[in-house]
C-alpha cells in the first residue's frame, strides 16, 4: 500500500487525534444543546454518551476497512470493494446527499443566527436570497481556485474551539445544581429521537482517517488516536450540555437559535453573547466553506470513474483548473435543500443518510475480513463483535425515523436502483 502511493508516514497519535477532533466539532454543537434539552430534559447527557459510543465503534470499522482497501473514496471504496458496484453506487450517493443535507441544515442555522442580530433576515424572501448568496459565493470562490477555498478553512479550528473551552471554564460559577437534577428517566422513544438528531454533531470523524497512507505505525496509532479524539469530543460535548443546562435550566429549550450565546450572555454579559454569536457564525461558515471545497471533488471522482453517468461532472474548468460543474451542482443542491427545509428536519435526514453509509461500512468489515485480510492489516479486537454491534445500534437509530421519513428513504433507494440498472442496460446496448 505504501509503495503504491509513495507518501511519508509522519502523522502520529496526537496529530491524528487533532485531525479527528477538528472534523467532528463543527456547527451542530452550537445549536443542538437546546434541542436535546427540549426532548430529554436534564437527562440529555446520556444521549451524548450513547452517540459517542457509536461513533467510536464506527470509526474503528473505518480504520479496519481502510487498512484493507488502498483506493481513495472512503466509505464508497470500502462498500464497493466488499459488495460490488451497485452497493458502492448507493453508498456514494448517500455520502454526497448526507453532506448536502448537513450543509443545508447548517446554512439554515447560520441564517437564523444572523436573523437574531438583524431581524430583517427572518423575512422568508430575504432569507432565501441570503442562502443563495452564501452558496453562490462559496461556489464562485471554489470555482476560481482551490487556494482561495482552502484559505477559508484554516481559521476554523482555533476560532471554534477556544471560545467553547473558555465558556465551559467560566460558566461553573453560574451553574445551579438544581438545574441538573434528573427527576424522571426519559422514555425509550425520546431517547431514540434525541440520539438520532444529536448524532448530527458526532458524524464526520471518519474523514479524519483518510490520511491513512501518512500515519506512523497505523496498527497502534489509529486505535489510540480514535480513543483520544472521541474521548476529547465526548468530554467537550458533555461539559457544554452540562453548563448550558446548569446555567439556563428549564429555559434552555427556548434558545434554539443560539443556546451557547445565551449561556455566554449570563456568564459574560452582552459582550459574551455577541462573541459566541460571532464564533458560532464563523464555525458554521467555515464548515460550509470546507464542505463546498471537498465534497464536489467526491462528485468529480465518481463521474471520472463513471459511477455517475454524467460526463459533464468530470469536466475541469479550462482556466481555473477546478471541477466547476461538480462544484456548481453540489452548491445548487445545498441551496435548494436549505431553502425548503429547517435545521431540525434537515439534520435528521443528514444523520439518517450518513448512518446508512456507516451501516454499509460495518457490514463491509465483516466481508473484507473474509476476503482481503493480509498480514499487517489493522484488525479490530474481539472478533466480529464491534462491526455487528455497530450495525445493530445504527438500526436502532434508524428505527426512530418517522414513518414518512422511512418511506421517503425507501422511495429514494428504489429510484436510485432504477437509475443504476437503466444506465447499465443502456451501456450494454451501446457495446
Amino acid at each position: 500500500m505504501e509503495k503504491e502511493i509513495g507518501l511519508k508516514r509522519e502523522i502520529g497519535v496526537w496529530g491524528l487525534s487533532a485531525n479527528i477532533v477538528n472534523i467532528i466539532v463543527g456547527a451542530g454543537i452550537f445549536v443542538l444543546p437546546a434541542i436535546v434539552a427540549e426532548i430529554m430534559g436534564t437527562s440529555g447527557i446520556f444521549v451524548y454518551l450513547f452517540c459517542g459510543f457509536l461513533i467510536a465503534l464506527v470509526m474503528l470499522c473505518f480504520a479496519e476497512a481502510g487498512s484493507k482497501v488502498a483506493r481513495s473514496g472512503g466509505a464508497y471504496a470500502y462498500v464497493e470493494t466488499a459488495f460490488g458496484p451497485y452497493s458502492g453506487f448507493l453508498a456514494a450517493v448517500f455520502m454526497v446527499m448526507g453532506s448536502a443535507f448537513s450543509d443545508a441544515a447548517v446554512a439554515n442555522a447560520l441564517v437564523e443566527l444572523i436573523g437574531l442580530a438583524f431581524p430583517v433576515f427572518t423575512n422568508h424572501i430575504i432569507r432565501v436570497l441570503l442562502l443563495f448568496l452564501i452558496f453562490g459565493g462559496l461556489a464562485y470562490l471554489n470555482v476560481i481556485g482551490v487556494k482561495q477555498g482552502i484559505g477559508l478553512v484554516k481559521i476554523n479550528t482555533v476560532a471554534k474551539l477556544t471560545p467553547l473551552v473558555l465558556l465551559i471554564f467560566f460558566s461553573w460559577k453560574d451553574v445551579t445544581l438544581a438545574n441538573l437534577y434528573i427527576e424522571t428517566a426519559p422514555s425509550f422513544k425520546n431517547f431514540g429521537a434525541a440520539s438520532l438528531i444529536l448524532f448530527f454533531a458526532f458524524q464526520g470523524g471518519d474523514a479524519g482517517l483518510t490520511v491513512g497512507g501518512e500515519i506512523k505505525n497505523p496498527q497502534k496509532t489509529v486505535p489510540k488516536a480514535i480513543f483520544i479524539g472521541i474521548t476529547f469530543v465526548l468530554i467537550l460535548y458533555v461539559l457544554i450540555q452540562t453548563v448550558s443546562q446548569g446555567v439556563l435550566g428549564d429555559q434552555l429549550p427556548q434558545f434554539k437559535e443560539a443556546p451557547l450565546a445565551s449561556v455566554a450572555s449570563v456568564v459574560f454579559g452582552p459582550i459574551g453573547y455577541t462573541l459566541l454569536l460571532i464564533t458560532a457564525g464563523v464555525s458554521m461558515f467555515g464548515m460550509l466553506s470546507g464542505e463546498i471545497l471537498n465534497l464536489p471533488r467526491v462528485i468529480f471522482g465518481l463521474a471520472s470513474d463513471r459511477v455517475i453517468p454524467l460526463e459533464k461532472l468530470a469536466a475541469i474548468h479550462p482556466r481555473f483548473k477546478t471541477p466547476y460543474f461538480s462544484i456548481l451542482l453540489y452548491a445548487g443542491i445545498g441551496f435548494t435543500l436549505a431553502a425548503i427545509g429547517g435545521f431540525r428536519q434537515l439534520a435528521v435526514i443528514a444523520s439518517a443518510s450518513m448512518l446508512l453509509v456507516y451501516f454499509g461500512v460495518a457490514l463491509s468489515v465483516i466481508k473484507l475480513r473474509k476476503t482481503k485480510s493480509q498480514p499487517g492489516d489493522f484488525k479490530i479486537p474481539f472478533g466480529y463483535t464491534i462491526p455487528v454491534l455497530s450495525a445493530g445500534i445504527i438500526l436502532f437509530f434508524l428505527s426512530n425515523l418517522s414513518g414518512y421519513e422511512k418511506v421517503g428513504i425507501l422511495i429514494f433507494v428504489m429510484t436510485l436502483s432504477l437509475i443504476y440498472f437503466l444506465v447499465k442496460l443502456v451501456s450494454r446496448g451501446k457495446t
